[in-house]
């Protein structure tokens, strides 16, 4: 009873006495400018892109990009372009709360982020530019990738026995040569490599296993970098997103190329992957909240045994289940862009980790239950489940499999437990 008490006594104070008491609070409102904006967004996504989203695919397969090219300039009038990035480049200068919220909303279509130019690896690698680059790298990389000019491409992952879910297994190697480096190895699932106009890519500058690693930005058109292959995958490439496999021979760069400093390779890439799985996870919700719905449609519509399929219990468990994991979805990744926001960047990680897993894992079950809730229409190519679900199941791999984030949440309750920094 007395701890009851305690609890009501707090939760009674204003929230400006326990703010001014250092009492940790939580509020699950957005702010006005950013909701006014997400609705925003969530209507062109819906009256232009939705519409538009299987002649984006049809150009694209033709090499042509009218429609998108058309919408991409409609978003930049209406100032909804980079609005993860700051005025200077065309963006809003959103925080991390801001982004999720938009980019929730683009990613309720396939197509959507890249009408925005917030789409993956771009968007990522926007930031890590934008937050270590010298004032050169900024002019020379970001500004044309802001305006749309350039795309561009992460090369970190490698073929076995090379790094993947175990950084430490880099093989890439930067050796130094006089003022510059000569970079020698081989990378893959380099999303977008094959057109990108230059790579963020890192290489093992030293066996020391926490600061060995080394970023460094690269042309990708620069003498000894080879494109070997589009790599086939379950999945038809989309717009940029082709996974290509790199090999690097000899390629030289000099001590301009070089991402924050010697050294800060792994460091970086933590940076860089935390929020970049907020913001795939928030893409991620969308894509499922969208899938939902059109299942609503369906099932409120579809009779059989003498009801409609909604009145059958065991739909209704589905959806239950369903728009459960989605609200916890949310939940999870506003909690964490909140620590983020806060610079608890590493005690953010597990968090991060619990969100990524949870969403990756629910975006391929919804997919799944979509087209077991459709039956034979579901199966079919009339609706685009199966299609979502193909590129979707790259979800529980990219950004660290499964097990690599179940590893990370154990250790972190083994050392910490669940304490909830909010």
């Amino acid at each position: 009873m007395g701890h009851g008490m305690k609890r009501a006594t707090r939760a009674a104070r204003p929230r400006a006495i326990r703010e001014a008491n250092g009492e940790a609070s939580m509020n699950f409102e957005l702010d006005p400018g950013i909701a006014e904006l997400r609705q925003k967004v969530r209507a062109f996504v819906e009256e232009r892109v939705v519409p538009s989203e299987a002649k984006i695919v049809a150009e694209d397969h033709e090499g042509k990009r009218e429609t998108l090219s058309r919408l991409q300039a409609e978003a930049k009038a209406e100032a909804l372009w980079v609005p993860h990035l700051p005025p200077a480049y065309g963006g809003r200068g959103l925080g991390i709360m801001g982004m999720c919220a938009l980019f929730r909303e683009m990613g309720r279509s396939p197509v959507g982020a890249k009408v925005f130019n917030c789409d993956a690896p771009n968007q990522g690698n926007m930031d890590l530019l934008l937050g270590v680059g010298t004032d050169a790298m900024k002019e020379r990389y970001l500004r044309p990738l802001a305006d749309g000019l350039i795309t561009s491409a992460f090369c970190m992952t490698e073929p076995a026995p090379g790094a993947g879910a175990d950084p430490s297994n880099l093989r890439t190697r930067a050796e130094r040569d006089g003022s510059g480096w000569v970079i020698t190895g081989r990378k893959w699932y380099s999303t977008g490599g094959r057109d990108a106009a230059f790579l963020i890519l890192m290489a093992r500058t030293s066996d020391d296993p926490k600061g060995g690693a080394t970023m460094f930005l690269v042309d990708r058109n620069a003498p000894g970098v080879e494109y070997v292959r589009d790599i086939p995958t379950m999945s038809e490439p989309l717009l940029d997103h082709r996974e290509g496999e790199l090999a690097f021979h000899g390629v030289r760069v000099s001590d301009d190329a070089v991402l924050k400093g010697v050294g800060e390779g792994f460091r970086l890439a933590q940076q860089r992957l935390v929020p970049a799985r907020l913001t795939h996870c928030m893409r991620w919700l969308g894509l499922a909240d969208r899938t939902l719905s059109m299942c609503k449609e369906y099932l409120v519509t579809r009779e059989s045994f003498g009801k409609k399929l909604a009145q059958h219990q065991l739909i209704q468990q589905k959806i239950a289940h369903h728009a459960l994991g989605i609200h916890a979805g949310n939940l999870m990744t506003y909690h964490c862009a909140s620590m983020l926001e806060k610079g608890l960047d590493k005690e953010s990680r597990p968090y991060s980790s619990m969100a990524k897993l949870h969403v990756a894992r629910l975006l391929c079950d919804v997919l799944d239950d979509a087209i077991q809730m459709h039956g034979g229409l579901g199966y079919s190519e009339d609706v685009p489940f199966s299609a979502w679900y193909r590129h979707a199941r790259s979800a529980r791999i990219a950004d660290g499999p499964d097990e690599v984030h179940e590893v990370v949440i154990a250790r972190d309750f083994f050392t910490r437990g669940l304490e909830l920094l909010v």
